[in-house]
């Protein structure tokens, strides 16, 4: 048994984002919730940030204006869907229409019976008169040709024909951004916009000065260089850009399922057409707008549509439904009216933009790491203006003879004023590298990659902050069917009239509960069963349903036939709170049955009297109770799920009137048992193993199920979730235990809790909230309307893609696309691969700036020349900014990740190991770059050239070694806290992609840029002595690991308040263990 976690002290409970007072110190104003994060805390921290192009450093953040703005263009639909409908039909229509040929609209009738703007018509003002005037809905469905029991046909020809009458169920997409969009918001950049002003001078004047043929080059260089950054910044965002777009396109397209030719059958949501008949059930997306068929308890929240939050009860009285409402509760189905723009949904979604911005917590902390470097950078660039300009026209700095730049009263007004501008030059170009604005972008970035990859890995992210929060996750709260198992069920085992009968075994049941279970199977189900030519049966609906439907089928039951012997008259829909679902029907005469099925410790509960052997009703005693007990007992004890079968029979007159039948609860006492069953569902293969991986990675999983508590042991042992087969509570406890429980009962065991069974969604929202307020980041899988609060309340939701319901996927912050726990296990490498890979470039990125701006500073201030020029660093920006956080922000996860506890909410961005990596490459850096900006003549035996020769190779050799010191650093930067920094390189071959690409440009800028870069050819000597100073940075970097470090933050205030996470304060976790040497990198 694993020992008892060490618990979490919470310090205060920020989540919410409450108690934002306004008193935060500025480090706060960098510190976001990372689930709904209030107006003012979004708006505070761009107010905080120092930016210097705000179009691209705020592109993928929420737009707080359009945040109001959707509301009002909601309700001027609702006001003027007939003109906007119009106007966008007219606009469609015009861009159908060919040059030269008549814009006269020709009319399709398609040989139906009724027009699509009649239609339209009467679905938008809800007109109930023109509906009945239509027949109603079986008059409606004979004039859009529906048979509205086996559907339209399946011809691709037919769909074509409705989708051409009445139009295909899309709406017109606002297009996204082209790739000029991104070149202009590239330029928009203060500090390249105030370069290219200055190259235009230097340009003017070096042509006035020098002439045309020579003349050029200066300004001419930083030109193309700023054009050069511009472009592969576009270039870089359009690629993030067309990334959302198609993850945004994903998410739009909904499976559902539709009845065509007699099948159900999986669609999606884009190729409704009017006329198709649509099985609704708790949890599902209305699809299209349309008119009910048949409904039972049918409950739809149209809140998306109305702006009100009220359940609305649908019925042949209030048929219309609306696109894009949620079902709340029922079934039934619908027959499709209007698609597209013909509903108030696509007017809605084809009016507004799909927002996809939002800022991750991780995002607005890089914020502000580069507000705090940005501002040192800032003025580390003033003073190098100051300290520049005052030795230029103090007649301190000299050219390379030795003869002096500027003498008063001698120099001219164009050489001064050229001089003055190389100067502004450097330092509007130290602001360009110092100031990291390509740092939260990074964040978008990797996010962007990840996203990509993670659809790979079967996981759909909804909402990118949930991604690296993922990282944080601390334990996982999981469902069993389906995420721990495979969700292929069969009954294996059946007990009848009180004895045990194979599935098969249909003559050993008497004619009385052969016909009993037949009914109530084919009865209270919302599933179907269809039998094809060949005379195989296809089944649709959930995995439960379908084990029950077959074993139905195996008893003899043939399902239509079944259904039309008796008439449905109410119905209870499943419910995951009560655990069973019932339906009455009427057969003949004044016989009405009630029928129960569900948990079968529930039903048996509800039971005062069994059937036995011959079919005859038998009292159930107290020694029968504990003998049906046994069988139930023994079957969870094999991991089987448990289902009773019971029925009762009422009387007709007892029955309410319609009107009142809605509100009419079915009697659920005095019922009479008639099966037990025993459903498999075996354990995914592989979820042992991933379990095990989340327990060494320190996340703790636990099992939240709805079966019965020894089931769920029984599979949590065989999963590797539980490890001691004598656990007692409270690290197995039943919901309605737990429930019982007060707030600070419940927060004294949450962490002791392994499993839990026969819970009700609000049972785990209860365990969620304990655990959250305990410290944990909790994750949390679910898959019902239900478990919608539960998905919310967690830190990162994970809806289930298959048997997920839309309403649960809308809470939800990831889809797991195939149902699988080892999916979830994979979310959880790819949260911490985001982290790791932001914290590689940073490291990066902070080193180049180090050691850039100190070389240039002390080469400033003693000599009056940097050894850097204007273009060198644009060039050092673009490697460091742009393509270094292509190579470094999409390493792939690798399994060391696993390795390591959760990060931190309190974990530092910027950690110990980092500084210490970052500390030794930059003072190398330094040291190397300072010797031979002040010996490099002597060292590199330049001393018999001409001054002005000697100092263009110096400092071509300090540029070069410079560049290749980063190319070989980003190597280092893969591994921060690994000795081998090549493992896995092979997998990333776009970081071998850029990393060749940025040496051969290196090597055309020095042998053949010259001019551009002020630059000179280097000997093949000269390129290997700056190639082995580069290399040692390799040694270097693995004696550096050497290097203990201190387990302490690192100091300043400020600095912690701006690279720290917020959350719990003891990193430890529900069996984490303690960072290594303080560090999580």
């Amino acid at each position: 048994m694993t020992p008892s976690p060490t618990p979490y002290v919470q310090q205060r409970d920020e989540e919410r984002g409450s108690d934002d007072d306004g008193s935060r110190s500025p480090g706060d104003w960098f510190d976001i919730p990372p689930k709904n994060a209030p107006v003012e805390r979004l708006r505070r921290w761009r107010q905080a940030a120092l930016v210097l192009n705000a179009s691209r450093r705020f592109r993928y953040t929420l737009d707080l204006k359009k945040k109001g703005e959707k509301e009002q263009t909601r309700n001027t639909i609702r006001t003027h869907a007939q003109v906007i409908r119009a106007a966008l039909l007219f606009k469609a229509a015009a861009e159908r229409v060919k040059p030269g040929t008549s814009a006269i609209p020709v009319l399709l009738s398609g040989g139906f019976g009724i027009g699509e703007e009649q239609l339209t018509k009467m679905m938008r003002d809800h007109d109930f008169s023109a509906l009945q005037n239509y027949g109603e809905v079986k008059g409606l469905s004979n004039l859009l040709k529906t048979d509205l029991d086996i559907g339209i046909s399946a011809d691709d020809v037919d769909i074509l024909r409705r989708t051409n009458v009445f139009g295909a169920n899309t709406y017109p997409q606002k297009k996204g951004r082209s790739f000029w969009v991104f070149l202009w918001e590239a330029c928009q950049d203060l500090t390249l916009v105030m370069l290219m002003v200055a190259a235009v001078l230097s340009l003017v004047l070096g042509i006035k000065t020098e002439g045309i043929k020579e003349g050029w080059y200066d300004g001419g260089s930083i030109a193309f260089a700023v054009i050069l950054v511009i472009v592969v910044t576009a270039v870089s965002d359009y690629r993030q850009s067309l990334q959302f777009q198609n993850l945004n396109e994903e998410k739009r397209n909904i499976q559902l399922e539709v009845t065509r030719g007699s099948r159900r059958i999986k669609v999606s949501i884009f190729d409704l057409v009017v006329g198709d008949v649509v099985p609704l059930k708790i949890g599902d997306q209305v699809p299209a707008d349309g008119v009910l068929i048949t409904g039972h308890s049918l409950a739809i929240d149209e809140s998306s549509m109305t702006g009100e939050s009220k359940i609305v009860h649908k019925d042949k009285k209030a048929p219309f439904l609306m696109s894009g409402c949620k079902v709340a509760d029922g079934y039934g189905t619908m027959l499709v009216t209007a698609v597209g723009i013909n509903t108030e949904w696509g007017l809605l979604m084809a009016s507004i933009s799909e927002d996809a911005g939002e800022e991750t917590p991780l995002q607005v902390r890089l914020n502000g790491v580069a507000t705090f470097v940005g501002i040192v950078g800032l003025t580390v660039a003033a003073a190098i203006l100051v300290v520049l300009l005052a030795r230029y026209f103090t007649g301190h700095t000299k050219n390379p003879d030795g003869s002096v730049q500027f003498i008063k009263g001698q120099t001219g007004t164009k050489t001064a004023i050229n001089g003055a501008i190389k100067i502004l030059t450097v330092a509007v170009t130290i602001v360009v590298v110092a100031v990291p604005e390509g740092l939260p972008l990074a964040v978008t970035l990797t996010l962007a990659y990840s996203m990509r990859k993670m659809m790979a890995d079967k996981a759909l992210v909804r909402r990118l902050s949930a991604c690296e929060t993922m990282g944080s996750a601390t334990t996982i709260c999981s469902d069993k069917t389906g995420t721990l198992t495979l969700n292929q069920m069969t009954v294996v085992e059946a007990y009848v009239g009180g004895r045990k009968i194979t599935p098969d075994n249909a003559e050993l049941l008497s004619s009385t509960a052969s016909s009993l279970l037949i009914e109530g199977i084919a009865q209270n189900t919302t599933s179907s069963v269809f039998k094809a030519e060949t005379g195989a049966f296809e089944i649709t609906g959930s995995p439960t349903e379908k084990a029950i439907l077959t074993w139905g089928v195996k008893l003899g039951m043939t399902f239509d036939d079944a259904r039309s012997e008796s008439s449905i008259i109410h119905v209870f829909p499943f419910n995951s709170d009560k655990k069973r679902g019932g339906v009455a029907v009427h057969q003949t005469g004044d016989d009405i049955h009630v029928h129960w099925k569900g948990a079968a410790e529930i039903v048996l509960a509800s039971c005062t009297s069994w059937l036995d052997t011959n079919g005859s009703k038998q009292p159930l005693t107290a020694d029968k109770v504990t003998g049906f007990k046994k069988i139930i007992e023994d079957m969870a004890a094999a991991s089987l799920r448990c289902v009773a079968f019971a029925y009762r029979f009422f009387d007709l007159e007892r029955i309410p009137n319609e009107e009142q039948r809605e509100r009419w609860q079915l009697p659920e006492d005095d019922l009479v048992l008639l099966a037990i069953v025993g459903i498999k569902d075996p354990c995914r293969p592989g979820v042992k193993e991933a379990v095990d991986l989340c327990t060494h990675a320190g996340v703790k999983v636990r099992m939240v199920t709805g079966d019965n508590l020894h089931t769920a042991k029984a599979i949590a042992l065989e999963c590797g979730i539980l490890e001691d087969s004598n656990a007692q509570e409270p690290t197995i406890i039943e919901g309605k235990t737990f429930r019982t429980k007060t707030d600070a009962e419940r927060d004294a065991i949450a962490e002791k809790i392994t499993v839990m069974g026969r819970s009700s969604p609000s049972d785990k929202l209860l365990l969620v909230q304990a655990l959250r307020r305990r410290g944990h980041v909790v994750a949390v899988t679910g898959d019902g309307t239900n478990d919608a609060p539960a998905l919310h309340e967690a830190d990162i939701g994970l809806s289930m893609g298959i048997q997920g319901t839309e309403v649960a996927k809308e809470s939800s912050d990831i889809i797991i696309l195939d149902d699988n726990f080892a999916s979830v296990v994979k979310v959880v490498c790819w949260g911490r691969s985001v982290y790791a890979n932001i914290q590689k470039f940073i490291q990066f990125q902070l080193t180049v700036n180090v050691a850039a701006l100190i070389t240039n500073v002390i080469a400033a201030v003693s000599s009056g020349n940097v050894p850097l020029n204007a273009v060198q660093l644009l060039w050092v920006n673009l490697i460091m900014d742009t393509l270094g956080a292509l190579a470094l922000a999409t390493e792939p996860p690798t399994d060391h990740l696993m390795d390591r506890p959760p990060v931190g909410r309190r974990e530092p961005l910027i950690t110990n190991v980092m500084w210490r990596n970052l500390i030794v490459q930059a003072v190398y850096q330094v040291t190397i770059l300072l010797v031979l900006n002040f010996g490099g003549r002597s060292i590199l035996d330049l001393k018999n050239d001409n001054r002005a020769h000697a100092d263009q190779v110096k400092n071509t050799v300090i540029f070069n070694t410079f560049v290749l010191c980063q190319i070989f650093n980003e190597f280092n930067a893969r591994k921060p806290d690994e000795f081998n920094v090549f493992s896995g390189i092979t997998r990333n071959q776009f970081f071998m992609g850029i990393v060749g690409m940025t040496v051969v440009l290196q090597v055309l800028i020095i042998e053949f840029l010259g001019k551009f870069t002020s630059t000179v050819r280097l000997s093949w000597k000269l390129w290997l002595v700056s190639i082995a100073i580069a290399f040692a940075s390799w040694p270097l970097a693995l004696v550096g690991k050497l290097l203990p470090v201190p387990t302490t933050p690192p100091p300043g205030e400020y600095v912690g308040r701006c690279f720290r996470q917020r959350g719990r304060e003891d990193d430890s976790g529900s069996g984490a263990r303690p960072p290594v040497n303080g560090s999580s990198v």
